[in-house]
C-alpha cells in the first residue's frame, strides 16, 4: 500500500518537475534553477496584483510567450495519445491497438491537411471529422454481419490507415511549395509553432475529453474483461465502446490538428503505465495522462537540446519507440494473446 502512494505520488509530482526543468531550455540559452524561480515569483506576484498588462522583459517574454505554452501544448497532447492508446487497448483487449491502427491519426491527419490547403472549416473540426469517417469506415469494413472481430478491425485500420495516408500523399502533390513545407512539417510532429492560441483550442477538446474518460475509467475494466462480463453486472458494451472510442478520438484528432502526427506514441506509454501500475485501469487513466505528458515533454526538450536546429519530435518518438516496444516485447511484458 505504502509503495502504490509512492508511485501515486511521483505521478503527481513527476510533471511538475519536468515542466519546471522544461522552462529553463530553449534555443536562447539555458536559464538557471534561480533566475527561473525569481522570474516565476514575479509572474506570480504579476498576477495576484493584476499587473499583467506591464511589459515584459526578454527574458520573461521568452519564459511565457514561447516556452510555457508549448510545454502546456506539449503536455496536452502527450496525455491525450497516451490516454487515447491505452482506452482503445482496454477495449478492443488487444495491446497492438492505438490510435494509428484504427486509422484515427491519419484520418484526422489527412483532414487537418485538407483544411490547411483549402481553408473552409476550421483545422480541429476537420480533424475530427475525418478522424470519426476513418473510424466509422474501419468498422464497417471489419463488421462481418453478427459481430466485429478484434483482429479483423485492427487490419482494416491497418488499411484505411494506408488508404488516408495516400490521400494525404496526393494534397502534398497539389500544394503549392509553401504549403508543401508546411504540410510535410506538421506531418513530422510539429511543436516549435505552439502559441497561446493553439493551448486554447486544443484545452476544449482534449482536456474536456480526458475528464469525460477518467469519468468512465471505471467501466474500462469490465469492457477489458470482456461484453457478457460486462452485461452481467449491467454494463451495455456496446453503448459504452461507442461513447469512449468516440471521446478517444476527439482527442487524438484534436492532437493531431495542434501539432500533427507523433507516431507510436499512443502504442508504447500504456505499456509502460501497465508496468508500473498494473491493468488497473482506475488508476491506469490517470498514470497515461501524467508518463504521457511528462514523457513528450522530456523528448521536446531532448529535441531542441541535441542540436543547433530543431528535429521533429515525431522523428524522436519513432526512433525511441521501435527498439522500446521491441525490448517489451522481448521480456514478454506485452501479452500477444490478450
Amino acid at each position: 500500500m505504502m509503495q502504490q502512494r509512492l508511485k501515486i505520488l511521483l505521478l503527481v509530482l513527476m510533471p511538475l518537475v519536468v515542466l519546471f526543468f522544461s522552462l529553463s531550455l530553449g534555443s536562447t540559452g539555458y536559464i538557471g534553477i534561480l533566475d527561473l524561480t525569481h522570474y516565476t515569483w514575479m509572474a506570480v506576484q504579476r498576477f495576484w496584483s493584476e499587473m499583467l498588462g506591464e511589459s515584459y522583459t526578454d527574458t520573461e517574454t521568452i519564459l511565457w510567450q514561447v516556452r510555457l505554452p508549448r510545454i502546456l501544448l506539449t503536455f496536452m497532447v502527450g496525455a491525450a495519445l497516451a490516454v487515447s492508446g491505452g482506452v482503445l487497448q482496454a477495449i478492443f483487449r488487444n495491446p497492438i491497438v492505438d490510435p494509428f491502427s484504427l486509422g484515427i491519426s491519419s484520418g484526422a491527419a489527412f483532414g487537418a491537411a485538407l483544411s490547411m490547403l483549402i481553408p473552409l472549416i476550421p483545422i480541429n473540426l476537420s480533424a475530427f471529422l475525418f478522424g470519426v469517417l476513418a473510424v466509422g469506415i474501419t468498422y464497417l469494413v471489419s463488421y462481418s454481419g453478427v459481430r466485429t472481430s478484434l483482429i479483423t478491425m485492427v487490419l482494416s485500420g491497418m488499411i484505411i490507415t494506408g488508404v488516408f495516408t495516400a490521400f494525404l500523399t496526393i494534397l502534398q502533390y497539389l500544394s503549392d511549395p509553401y504549403k508543401l513545407q508546411a504540410i510535410v512539417q506538421w506531418t513530422m510532429g510539429n511543436l516549435h509553432t505552439a502559441s497561446w492560441d493553439k493551448v486554447q483550442t486544443a484545452f476544449l477538446p482534449i482536456g474536456g475529453g480526458l475528464a469525460a474518460i477518467a469519468a468512465l475509467r471505471w467501466k474500462l475494466n469490465l469492457l477489458a474483461l470482456g461484453d457478457q462480463e460486462a452485461l452481467a453486472v449491467g454494463v451495455n458494451p456496446r453503448n459504452i465502446k461507442f461513447i469512449i472510442v468516440g471521446l478517444a478520438t476527439m482527442i487524438t484528432a484534436s492532437a493531431v490538428a495542434s501539432v500533427g502526427m507523433i507516431s507510436l506514441f499512443g502504442l508504447i506509454v500504456p505499456h509502460i503505465s501497465r508496468i508500473v501500475f498494473g491493468p488497473n485501469n482506475q488508476i491506469g487513466v490517470f498514470a497515461n495522462m501524467s508518463i504521457g505528458g511528462t514523457f513528450l515533454l522530456l523528448i521536446d526538450d531532448f529535441s531542441r537540446a541535441v542540436m543547433p536546429f530543431e528535429i521533429p519530435v515525431g522523428v524522436f518518438t519513432m526512433i525511441l519507440g521501435a527498439p522500446l516496444f521491441i525490448y517489451l516485447m522481448r521480456k514478454n511484458a506485452v501479452n500477444w494473446n490478450a
